[in-house]
């Protein structure tokens, strides 16, 4: 559960005003980095302070071998992102890699637990040096916090939601042997009776060449800049929204590339969405506030339009429904359970998808990274359970990029996944 985010950088910055940014920026402000995560027994895991933090130990210089180019940077990312954290020390480690194209990158690497995707967009943004107010994030459309309107649902969706989650507890595995229990102790929780049966009733996905046994060796990819002006021109020409269009694009690129492999005609994909106010301040101590939610893509022998109008009407289903706060509250609860209990709910949820897909808004203008200028920024939501791809869309200072990370069980090499993305996402455009 690490999110992983590579900022490209137009020049090699000064080591020493690196370590005064994380220092000035980073750490002091924000307690997590340099705090560890205690688990004592019987306990709930909580942050302490790491009596023998050190900056040195979490910031780390790496030469890219010859020729220094996009192949060999995707190679040492995927070894670096394989790696796990040091469970002992703060979860997070910053990576600035000298040579890549005359310039260098910075390879952030956070752990989950610290914050999700839009707080740490933010955070990241304050270790810059034009983080003034038009460099904010990009409007809520470009991003999934299309659905944080959702927070201002009533309390008691959200409360007998997380009741649910919690009541595993004491049901214990009668939860897992019978799901059908489950599904039945959420009905009597939740009146929303459609999205309750499509959490807990969804079957698993249907075995595919997405869904194999992982190896836990990752490899990573990215798509080349695409113009936001043109995805939006395009959305609204359409009449769909920018969000609608992106992942259209990803179902019809999952066809072409897998099509030999074979894939079902629907296959489901787990969406995180926003429930954090963006014009809010970000807490001191981050945290998580987002809802995972199913969304089931159309990857068969579809037009493109037809595509298009069936993805974007699922969507605005989901809109229409409590799914994205009914979800946060479940979650929640599952979270209160016992380790044990807690890693079978968590997979009895996560084996109903064959995927993970991302949509973080950045910033709308060019910065600055300790003198430099940041060229362009990617992410790659974590690979989780038995989840052996992830798609991250990001996007900075007016373009949108697409990241592709996969396990090698899935997929030995995803450069492939997004040069088809590109092409079916200029098909739409």
């Amino acid at each position: 559960m690490v999110v992983n985010s590579l900022v490209m950088l137009g020049a090699m910055p000064d080591l020493d005003a690196v370590v005064d940014v994380l220092r000035e920026r980073l750490i002091q402000p924000f307690p997590r980095f340099r705090q560890r995560v205690t688990d004592p027994l019987g306990r709930r895991p909580a942050f302490e302070d790491d009596p023998n933090f050190d900056l040195a130990d979490h910031l780390h210089r790496r030469a890219l071998p010859a020729p220094a180019d996009q192949a060999a940077l995707r190679e040492l990312i995927g070894d670096l992102v394989s790696a796990p954290l040091d469970p002992n020390r703060p979860l997070w480690h910053a990576y600035l890699i000298e040579g890549y194209e005359g310039g260098a990158a910075v390879l952030w690497r956070i752990h989950h637990c610290i914050a999700d995707g839009i707080a740490l967009s933010r955070v990241l943004l304050t270790t810059t040096d034009d983080a003034d107010a038009d460099s904010g994030v990009a409007p809520a459309e470009a991003g999934h916090s299309t659905l944080g309107r959702l927070a201002s649902i009533p309390g008691d969706v959200v409360s007998a939601a997380g009741s649910v989650g919690r009541a595993a507890v004491h049901e214990g595995m009668e939860s897992l042997a019978h799901p059908e229990h489950l599904r039945e102790l959420a009905g009597g929780a939740l009146r929303d009776v459609a999205t309750t049966a499509k959490l807990f009733g969804s079957p698993p996905d249907e075995p595919s060449a997405l869904r194999v046994p992982l190896t836990g060796r990752r490899r990573v990819a990215w798509s080349t800049p695409f113009p936001l002006a043109e995805i939006k021109e395009a959305a609204h020409r359409r009449q769909v929204t920018i969000n609608d269009l992106l992942i259209t694009a990803l179902a019809a690129s999952l066809r072409d590339v897998f099509e030999e492999a074979g894939l079902p005609d629907e296959i489901h994909t787990m969406v995180p969405f926003n429930l954090r106010a963006l014009d809010a301040p970000v807490p001191a101590d981050l945290g998580n506030d987002f809802a995972l939610i199913l969304l089931e893509l159309p990857v068969g022998d579809l037009a493109p339009a037809e595509r298009l109008r069936e993805l974007s009407s699922r969507m605005g289903k989901i809109k229409d429904s409590h799914e994205a706060p009914i979800a946060y509250g479940i979650v929640g609860g599952i979270g209160l359970t016992p380790p044990w209990l807690e890693d079978r709910l968590i997979g009895f949820f996560s084996e109903k998808a064959s995927l993970v897909v991302t949509n973080v808004p950045g910033p709308r203008r060019q910065l600055h990274f300790s003198g430099v200028p940041v060229e362009r920024i990617l992410v790659w939501a974590p690979c989780s359970g038995s989840l052996g791809m992830t798609v991250s869309i990001f996007s900075y200072a007016g373009e949108v990029t697409v990241g592709f990370m996969t396990d090698t069980a899935v997929v030995a090499d995803p450069d492939p996944l997004a040069r088809a993305y590109e092409h079916e996402l200029s098909r739409l455009c």
